[in-house]
C-alpha cells in the first residue's frame, strides 16, 4: 500500500493514481569545460504512445530513420525537428520541465565542489521533484551516459526522492540510448536549444550556426517567446528554470563586478 493525499491506497484504488513517464536527458557534459552551461530537462507524459506514434509513422512517411540531436541539426533534418516539435506543443497533455545552471557559478561551485557526478544527480532529483504532484508517480526513462563503476544514479533517484517524499513518488528509473527513443531525441532538442541561447544571450558564441539558430527561432516563436531564456520561461506546458548565477556572464554585469 502507498500514502498519498494522507489516505491509504490499495491496488483497487489504481484509477486514483496518476503514472506518469519522464525522458529525461543533458545537455552541456559537466566536464566540458568549454561549455559553461548545464541543463537537465525531460518531456512528460501518461501515454507516450500517442505521441511516438505519431512520430514514427512521419519518419517512415519522410524516410527519415536518423537520430535526431541539437548539436546536429542540418539542412537534412531540420524540417523534421520542426515536424516533432510542433507534435509536441500540439498535445496538450504534455509537459516539460528543465534546471539550467552556469558551471562557473557560485551556486555550482558551493554545491558541488567540482564534483560533476553529485551535481547531475542531484540536478535531476531537483527537477524532478518540481514535476511530481502528490498524486502521481512516475517512472524516469534517461538518456545513458557512460559513468563511472561506482556511481547509482538509476538506485539513488528513485530512493532519494521516495524517501523525501515519504511515499511511492519514482517507479523506476532506467536509461536507454537515445537512439533508440524519439521522446529522449525531444528532450535533446529543446534543452539543446535553451542551452543555445544561453550561450547566444551572454555573447559565448558569436555569429552561430545557421541551422541551431533557425531551430531557437523557431521554438521561440512557436512558444511565444520574445526575449530569451535568460529569466526562464513557464506556461501551461512548459516550467523552463535557469538559475541567477547564468546572468553574470552578461556585460553589464562583468563591469559592475569589475568596478566594486
Amino acid at each position: 500500500m502507498i500514502k498519498i493525499l494522507n489516505k491509504n491506497l490499495s491496488l483497487s484504488d489504481y484509477k486514483s493514481i496518476w503514472t506518469k513517464f519522464c525522458f529525461l536527458d543533458e545537455s552541456g557534459s559537466l566536464s566540458d569545460s568549454n561549455n559553461p552551461f548545464f541543463t537537465v530537462g525531460f518531456v512528460k507524459c501518461s501515454q507516450p504512445y500517442y505521441i511516438s506514434s505519431k512520430i514514427s509513422y512521419e519518419r517512415t512517411k519522410r524516410g527519415f530513420y536518423d537520430e535526431m540531436k541539437f548539436n546536429k541539426l542540418s539542412k537534412n533534418n531540420i524540417g523534421f525537428a520542426k515536424f516533432v516539435l510542433d507534435a509536441f506543443l500540439s498535445m496538450r497533455s504534455l509537459h516539460f520541465y528543465s534546471y539550467s545552471l552556469d558551471k562557473e557559478g557560485d551556486y555550482f561551485s558551493r554545491t558541488f565542489f567540482g564534483d560533476q557526478w553529485k551535481a547531475y544527480e542531484d540536478i535531476s532529483i531537483k527537477v524532478l521533484k518540481s514535476a511530481i504532484p502528490k498524486d502521481e508517480i512516475i517512472i524516469v526513462i534517461a538518456d545513458h551516459i557512460t559513468v563511472p563503476k561506482n556511481i547509482r544514479f538509476e538506485v539513488n533517484v528513485k530512493r532519494r526522492i521516495n524517501d523525501e517524499f515519504k511515499r511511492l513518488a519514482v517507479a523506476g528509473v532506467c536509461r536507454f540510448d537515445s537512439k533508440s527513443n524519439d521522446l529522449l531525441q525531444l528532450s535533446d532538442l529543446i534543452i539543446g536549444a535553451i542551452n543555445y541561447d544561453l550561450k547566444i544571450t551572454t555573447g559565448i558564441i558569436g555569429k552561430g550556426d545557421r541551422y541551431k539558430k533557425e531551430f531557437l527561432s523557431y521554438f521561440k516563436t512557436a512558444i511565444g517567446l520574445k526575449n530569451n531564456f535568460l529569466d526562464g520561461y513557464r506556461s501551461h506546458i512548459f516550467n523552463i528554470f535557469v538559475d541567477k548565477d547564468t546572468k553574470q556572464r552578461l556585460p553589464f554585469c562583468n563591469e559592475k563586478r569589475q568596478s566594486s
